[in-house]
């Protein structure tokens, strides 16, 4: 390992908005001069974008005029998120770096044209942090190249998440904070080195079918649907404290206070066709465990108790 190597901590931001949140994002560097821009931290997703001349974005832009280091092959790049929301412009490269790890021509989808739903949000892009293997770009993710560069002390990336707390989050580049934790570290490897195919930080709950949802709310006494949430949310009362884990890799893992204040859930139902035979696990499960992304071993995740729940 290169003597120069470290690691590398970014401040996380839950925007809270009443009870649901928008995906928890940081800064990130662009271009020689390191012009921060917010982008969300997204291990279902594999690549970099950022809008660069897009006439109809909301939120800041990066001037790669100003970035001497900064260019544009003119290759198309598109990102199109399960039909729901897009992002289109070309594939340029550039220096990009975050808390001192730098990535020289690292590439990433300069975008000219974002949905309007992107407009909402108060992130200019996103850090897709999957594999390389599902890359629109076809090119190596930042976290990949800082290992190959070997500019991270440990080839992993790990995650903390406050409750309820608009600061206080992190996510820390080749090492972990066990500050964060109060067990040890249980681990389950990867399916496969696509997604991280166990937990994904780009959603903010527990999904399910809509049929699996109704049979977990039905078992807890005075649940039923929210009133004023979008379908397939629930609400329960709040001295009801539903135990509810999830079994990964053999090892049980708990949900403590995995409802929000006013008790709606974590776990929403969506169409039972589209979730067939799958559950995507976001941050709602990572608020009560501190969660390691490791590409050693075969790739693998670890979860240790977060010390929310001793709070």
């Amino acid at each position: 390992m290169n003597a120069a190597a470290q690691s590398a901590t970014d401040p996380l931001t839950d925007e809270i908005q009443r009870t649901i949140n928008v995906p928890f994002y940081g800064p990130l560097g662009f271009g020689k001069k390191s012009q921060q821009l917010s982008v969300a931290f997204d291990t279902g997703f594999s690549d970099i974008w950022i809008p660069v001349g897009c006439d109809d974005c909301m939120n800041p832009q990066y001037n790669a005029a100003a970035s001497s280091t900064y260019r544009n092959t003119g290759n198309a790049f598109n990102v199109n998120y399960q039909g729901l929301s897009y992002a289109e412009g070309t594939l340029a490269y550039d220096t990009i770096s975050m808390s001192g790890l730098k990535v020289n021509n690292q590439y990433f989808g300069a975008v000219t044209d974002v949905s309007s739903n992107f407009n909402a949000d108060p992130i200019s892009g996103c850090l897709g942090l999957g594999f390389s293997s599902i890359a629109t770009s076809g090119k190596p993710t930042f976290f990949e190249n800082l290992i190959m560069q070997e500019k991270v002390e440990a080839p992993f990336f790990s995650v903390h998440l406050t409750r309820g707390k608009a600061s206080g989050s992190k996510i820390t580049l080749g090492g972990y904070d066990m500050s964060k934790a109060v067990g040890p570290l249980t681990w389950v490897s990867v399916i496969s080195k696509t997604f991280w195919t166990v937990i994904d930080t780009g959603s903010n709950f527990i999904y399910v079918s809509q049929a699996l949802a109704n049979s977990i709310y039905a078992n807890i006494l005075g649940a039923g649907p929210a009133a004023n949430y979008s379908s397939g949310f629930f609400s329960f009362p709040c001295d009801s404290n539903p135990t509810i884990s999830f079994s990964l890799g053999g090892h049980d893992f708990g949900l403590n206070g995995y409802g929000s204040t006013n008790c709606i859930g974590g776990i929403i139902g969506l169409d039972d066709a589209f979730m067939e035979g799958i559950v995507i696990i976001g941050n709602a499960f990572m608020k009560s465990w501190y969660s390691v992304f490791d590409y050693s071993h075969g790739a693998r995740v670890g979860f240790a108790p977060s010390i929310n729940n001793a709070q």
